[in-house]
């Protein structure tokens, strides 16, 4: 055995002999049982960057720690490789996505390799591959056939001088990303999935999920937005036309002043076909934002239509206006307005003059003041005709049952929730599996011409698709017709909805093998970040039901166990330049001074001796370049010291600062576990040991040692927090350090310690961990060895410190055997000298006793 730990000599021969071992690979046993963890797959930008590096140690260590608890694991990896980014590089590096693509994937994939992730590679998967997206195009074309599948025009960016759609991501600032054009909203058809005929079951099932985080269950809840309301029919003045709106506080029908519809409505349409002031404000509100945070903000116009609205309860006519706030892809378009309580129909109101009447009474049992703002509790009703008097729940009921009995309206439940708009007007992506006829039918691609492949040897614009300029591309039959293939791609959320059970099923014959895809779902453990706790984990959650109603699968959800780990931030530095502009520096080329408390207080850039300014902890990224590259640190320092480093410096969900002291202390570490091992080791094999000879020093060192198995084995296994195993394990070796192993049973003991903390760290430092393991003689690798089981008897303390107080005052400390009476240890107490100075000659009152731990004796 080397004396000096060297992570560069170690790490490549063990990474060699996993792959030649196929160490990770792993195949169905139904008499076993199965663990599958997954994180959520990269994007291949070219390299990894730390975020991916917690996330996959995080995905590794866990792998790694069930596998020792005799499962049959599952641990895949593979690449979410169509989509944007690729295009914008293809057109900046002048090549095209797919060369850029495979060219990343090559590079990131020898990463991950470096990092020591135990990965099953012969499951390995890439989304932008005919093999994959085959199956996707089949599936669509399935759903299609079970009416799940439609299509519709909908709202998009549209660049006026590029003449194409924009990604919200190319909409800077309102303007087109390249041609600097303002963006307008443009209605064009698109395909959709009927995601709301799941909403409800999307809703309920979130109650079973009990190992997802409440954060994440809430954002999802949120997101699909389940309301109950009432569904009222209000007419339009000498038209008898049907105005419907949908509202969850009917209970507030009595206050409505006004009726507004969004600017896409048939009344506004109709409005303006004979004034061209309505016909401009429409054209106006095409470049409003959808966003809902953007309409919070955002200042509230409109223009008066001209028609009026007849409240279906009182008869009363208000008015009709159209209103930039509201949206026809949300219910019908049209909403009723009570000014006096909604803020946002009070804000309209205030600015148009008109009426705000309120029917609700406040706290005090007094007519709302609606003044100055709108009032939006709850309340008892008033102005309200025979409904005064009533509380909310019981005028929702009210109100709800004369619409009904007039048949005026019904009670609804409502979804914030919209269907999934699937169509994307980019290249780099699956094409949409459809075929437009002459006749104008649309039908699927037939099942025998899939998949429809994508051409990958392409020259980017980056105006117009190559799908779509390329009309060769497009142009075939249907049935002896002609017919053109849908130019447009799916949007890249539907690969990443379903690549977790294609990992199950190796097969490219089937979309999934329904054996081999039940046994390993669902998936027992996902990791990835918050950011994607709504869209993609709603949309794989619809999916996998799909699946599962279609046959392929026979759970309901994708995903059991869900861990969202932090961000990682590091210090971020710049100079500014002569115009006052930032330019930011890399952490790594600035030197720092600290204070005591470890402040930052001065910075210099070193390689040119310029002084820096120190923003503080930010995000890992390119734009303020205070990303760590993770190749420079596994280069310096190793894998396992990295590995050691994201999961000791943070709990995984909270944020971890990057700090290279830190890294160096988890590499010091490292190199003690080495020098621990080497000296025992040199020292020579040690023989067994009688337990019952121990001396009460041996005996404590081995209760350590077995409360330190069960402590990291609940931390890694029930409580997921990596952070404080390690930090046990360090303390277990603070103590192992001080041991003296000249003495034969010492050594013996230290063998066993030595032996479980290799084991323990295996999961989070698996390099350093296969060598040691192999140099204290073990014959097969540790990858195949079980988790250390804490020995009971070791457990049971024989003995217990006793803290002696005299009047609540520290007087002694002692050590009694374990189960000691007070009897025994109040007599040693009152012999020892010091407690005696304080007793003698005063009476005791009080004798306070706590077994094992404390005995205050309160005297005067």
């Amino acid at each position: 055995m080397q004396e000096q730990y060297n992570p560069h000599n170690i790490e490549p021969q063990v990474q060699q002999k996993w792959e030649a071992d196929q160490t990770f690979k792993v195949t169905e046993q139904p008499g076993k049982e199965k663990f599958y963890c997954l994180c959520m797959f990269p994007y291949p930008s070219g390299r990894l960057h730390m975020g991916h590096v917690r996330n996959y140690t995080l995905g590794d260590v866990i792998s790694r720690y069930q596998r020792m608890q005799g499962k049959n694991v599952l641990q895949p990896m593979g690449w979410d490789a169509f989509g944007l980014p690729a295009e914008n590089a293809a057109i900046k590096n002048n090549t095209a996505p797919a060369k850029w693509t495979y060219e990343n994937i090559a590079y990131m994939k020898k990463q991950l390799k470096q990092l020591g992730f135990g990965y099953d590679w012969s499951r390995e998967l890439a989304t932008c591959r005919p093999e994959y997206y085959r199956w996707e195009q089949w599936f669509f074309t399935k759903l299609y056939e079970k009416g799940l599948v439609y299509k519709k025009m909908a709202t998009v960016n549209w660049d006026p001088v590029d003449q194409t759609v924009l990604a919200n991501e190319q909409v800077v600032d309102g303007r087109g990303w390249r041609s600097g054009a303002l963006v307008e909203q443009k209605e064009i058809p698109q395909w959709f999935i009927k995601i709301t005929a799941y909403a409800e079951e999307l809703l309920t099932d979130l109650d079973q999920m009990d190992e997802w985080p409440e954060q994440v269950k809430t954002m999802q809840r949120n997101w699909i937005g389940r309301s109950e309301g009432v569904e009222a029919t209000f007419t339009v003045a000498e038209h008898d036309t049907p105005l419907t709106i949908y509202t969850t506080r009917p209970d507030t029908i009595y206050g409505v002043s006004y009726v507004a519809v969004a600017a896409q409505h048939p009344l506004a349409l109709q409005a303006a076909s004979h004034n061209p002031k309505i016909s401009e404000f429409i054209e106006q509100c095409k470049n409003t934002k959808v966003a809902e945070a953007d309409m919070a903000t955002m200042e509230k116009l409109g223009m008066d239509t001209g028609f009026k609205a007849v409240h279906p309860l009182t008869a009363h006519e208000v008015p009709i206006w159209i209103a930039n706030f509201v949206l026809m892809d949300y219910g019908s378009g049209a909403v009723m307005a009570v000014p006096a309580h909604d803020e946002r129909d009070f804000e309209f109101a205030k600015k148009y003059d008109i009426p705000i009447t309120p029917v609700i009474l406040d706290e005090n049992g007094q007519p709302a003041d609606v003044s100055t703002q709108a009032y939006t509790e709850k309340g008892t009703l008033f102005n309200s005709a025979q409904f005064d008097g009533l509380d909310f729940s019981h005028a929702f009921d009210a109100i709800a049952a004369e619409l009904i009995a007039q048949g005026k309206g019904e009670k609804k439940v409502n979804y914030r929730l919209r269907d999934w708009g699937v169509s994307r007007q980019r290249y780099w992506g699956s094409p949409i599996p459809m075929l437009n006829l002459e006749n104008g039918d649309v039908v699927p691609v037939p099942e025998d011409q899939l998949p429809v492949r994508l051409p990958e040897d392409v020259e980017m614009n980056g105006v117009v698709s190559p799908l779509k300029s390329d009309s060769t591309w497009s142009e075939t039959t249907y049935n002896g017709q002609k017919a053109f293939h849908e130019t447009d791609t799916f949007d890249t959320f539907m690969e990443s909805s379903w690549y977790y059970a294609k990992f199950c099923s190796t097969s490219d014959e089937v979309m999934l093998d329904p054996e081999a895809a039940n046994y390993w779902l669902p998936v027992d453990q996902y990791i990835g970040g918050i950011e994607h706790a709504i869209l993609h984990l709603l949309y794989a959650r619809f999916f996998h039901k799909l699946l599962r109603d279609t046959g392929l699968v026979n759970s309901d959800e994708p995903f059991k166990r869900l861990l969202t780990q932090g961000m990682v931030l590091a210090d971020a530095f710049y100079y500014e330049d002569e115009k006052g502009g930032k330019n930011w520096v890399s952490p790594l080329d600035a030197q720092v001074t600290r204070d005591e408390k470890g402040r930052i207080i001065t910075a210099k850039q070193i390689s040119v001796e310029r002084p820096l300014h120190y923003a503080g902890m930010s995000k890992m990224s390119k734009s303020k370049n205070n990303g760590i590259d993770p190749q420079v640190m596994v280069e310096r320092y190793g894998a396992d010291t990295v590995r050691l480093f994201m999961m000791f410096a943070a709990p995984a969900e909270q944020t971890l600062e990057w700090q290279d002291s830190a890294v160096e202390g988890a590499h010091r570490f490292l190199r003690r576990i080495w020098r621990q091992c080497f000296e025992l080791i040199a020292a020579g094999t040690s023989s067994d040991y009688d337990v019952s000879k121990l001396t009460a020093d041996q005996q404590e060192l081995r209760r350590e040692l077995h409360k330190t198995i069960v402590k990291v084995n609940d931390d890694i296994g029930r409580r997921q927090t990596f952070n404080t195993a390690i930090a046990a394990i360090m303390e277990l070796m603070n103590r192992i350090n001080k041991q003296d192993f000249s003495d034969a049973t010492n050594r013996a003991i230290g063998y066993e310690a030595m032996q479980a903390v290799v084991l323990m760290l295996s999961p989070i430092t698996p390099h350093i961990c296969h060598n040691l393991w192999r140099e204290f003689g073990h014959q097969t690798p540790i990858e195949t060895a079980a988790w250390p089981v804490a020995d009971e008897d070791a457990l049971v303390e024989q003995s217990k410190l006793i803290v002696v107080q005299v009047n609540g005052k520290l007087r002694a400390k002692f050590t009694v055997a374990a189960n000691a009476d007070q009897q025994s240890v109040q007599a040693q107490a009152l012999a020892d000298e010091n407690v005696s100075r304080f007793t003698e000659g005063k009476t005791i009152r009080k004798v306070i006793f706590v077994p094992g731990k404390l005995l205050n004796i309160v005297a005067n």
